[in-house]
């Protein structure tokens, strides 16, 4: 049979007439799957040496076989195979390749598997590769970020809750943050990595086969840990890719989170950070404009990826075992959530270390919002007073401040005192900005030396990776 032939197809012994030309393109996936071109050719291989060994095929068919599937992925490559809808998938556009490159010998390749364990598996080596490349990104943009905090690790800022400022905290304390949140991420991709890495390859249908075959070591020449242990889920589950969008929709909230605190700290109103030019856009009809564009998008982003997590749960939900058509929708939000992490985490990696902090700006924004409230409340209770009563007295000096426009470490000692509580002149110590964050050394805390020993432990984390 021709690669071209637009009538044949690989399957068409049972029908009596041609697909209707709408059905045949609304059912084709070729447009799309063709991405898994290599790994469909990686997993042939290793079905044709598993079928030599146990004597399906002969020697010199396996080498046939091997030798027309680098060929055309070869063709690939360089841009000179000619795709065919009417083929559906990229399975079969190979294959028929294949057949019409080296005779019989091809159509002996598909002895003892399925399309449907067959794309299972391909789909499952594409992730894989894709997993690796994420987490190397994932690491250096933690890199990036670790470096940044450590030259950071003394810059005070305001630190916010109900965006509203909080106490004082280092800059280094807010960026190692953002590292947590990132090594739960990568924790859960390495997880979904470990979890996925078993072979279908073998389930066939959905019943297995009743050829000799050696699924051990389709699954070792393939690199998985294991084969798949029931043929019915092997063909079946999509749990994995759903993970893994799972794990892309977490990480994407994370980067959007940090995309508004980007975006909020080059804003004129905040004025914290700048970003360099190569990372931001302007305004058409204003030229005073700088726009964060990129933790925009990013931020824009997680919206997408949060709808292919929905889209694949959605598509699983109702499926009877084993395999359905509906399975053909995994691919492109798989694809597509793939695609949009890998760029978003690129996107990061580049532009964190390139932050420039205004450091005077954070410093004097921290003084403002009577920052070092809680810890004038700290000083009362090692004084004595009880908890509730310190906190009362510091809400007056506040209500005080608020009317005299005068922060708490700008007050006199005649005036704190005023309000109550056994107050001397050692207070100040504890409401400047530095003594505030010093103080709070502990495992955990904003304190610069905290910082510096959490930079350590990442930095030893991530070369262990």
């Amino acid at each position: 049979m021709s690669q071209n032939d637009s009538t044949s197809t690989l399957w068409g012994g049972r029908f009596s007439e041609a697909t209707d030309a709408f059905v045949q393109r609304f059912t084709a996936s070729v447009d799309f799957d063709k991405r898994l071109y290599n790994h469909d050719i990686t997993g042939s291989i290793a079905h044709a040496t598993m079928l030599e060994r146990v004597g399906v095929l002969s020697h010199d068919e396996k080498e046939s076989i091997i030798q027309g599937l680098t060929e055309i992925g070869r063709q690939i490559d360089e841009g000179q195979f000619q795709w065919s809808v009417a083929l559906e998938d990229v399975h079969m556009n190979i294959e028929s390749a294949l057949t019409a490159k080296i005779g019989i010998a091809g159509k002996k390749l598909h002895t003892g598997r399925s399309r449907n364990d067959q794309v299972a598996t391909d789909v499952r080596l594409y992730l894989r590769d894709e997993i690796d490349v994420i987490a190397k990104e994932l690491t250096r943009l933690q890199q990036g970020i670790v470096d940044l905090a450590q030259r950071e690790a003394d810059t005070i800022m305001p630190g916010f809750t109900h965006l509203q400022t909080a106490q004082p905290v280092t800059f280094g304390h807010h960026l190692m943050a953002w590292y947590e949140m990132l090594s739960r991420d990568y924790s859960r991709l390495i997880d979904c990595r470990r979890r996925m890495n078993q072979c279908p390859l073998g389930a066939a249908a959905l019943a297995g086969t009743t050829y000799p075959i050696d699924r051990e070591q389709t699954a070792h020449h393939l690199g998985f840990s294991q084969p798949t242990r029931n043929s019915l889920d092997s063909v079946s589950d999509r749990d994995f890719a759903i993970e893994f969008c799972s794990f892309a929709a977490i990480l994407l909230t994370h980067l959007s989170r940090a995309s508004e605190e980007l975006i909020l700290w080059t804003s004129s109103q905040f004025n914290f950070i700048n970003l360099p030019d190569r990372f931001c856009t302007g305004s058409s009809i204003m030229p005073q404009k700088k726009n964060p564009d990129v933790p925009e998008l990013v931020r824009g982003k997680t919206g997408r990826v949060n709808g292919h997590l929905i889209a694949l749960l959605t598509l699983m939900k109702s499926q009877p075992l084993a395999y359905n058509k509906d399975n053909q929708e995994d691919k492109e939000p798989l694809f597509d959530a793939v695609d949009t992490v890998r760029d978003c985490l690129r996107a990061f990696a580049d532009m964190i270390p390139a932050i420039e902090p205004k450091r005077e700006v954070m410093r004097e924004a921290a003084k403002r919002g009577f920052a070092t409230a809680t810890d004038l409340a700290d000083y009362l209770v090692r004084r004595g007073t009880p908890f509730r009563d310190a906190h009362e007295i510091v809400g007056k000096a506040v209500g005080y401040g608020v009317k005299t426009g005068k922060d708490l470490s700008e007050m006199s000692l005649p005036e704190l005192q005023q309000f109550g509580g056994s107050i001397e002149e050692d207070v100040f110590k504890v409401l400047t900005l530095e003594g505030s964050v010093s103080a709070r050394n502990h495992i955990g805390g904003t304190a610069p030396d905290q910082v510096r020993r959490a930079v350590s432990v990442a930095k030893l984390e991530l070369a262990d990776r």
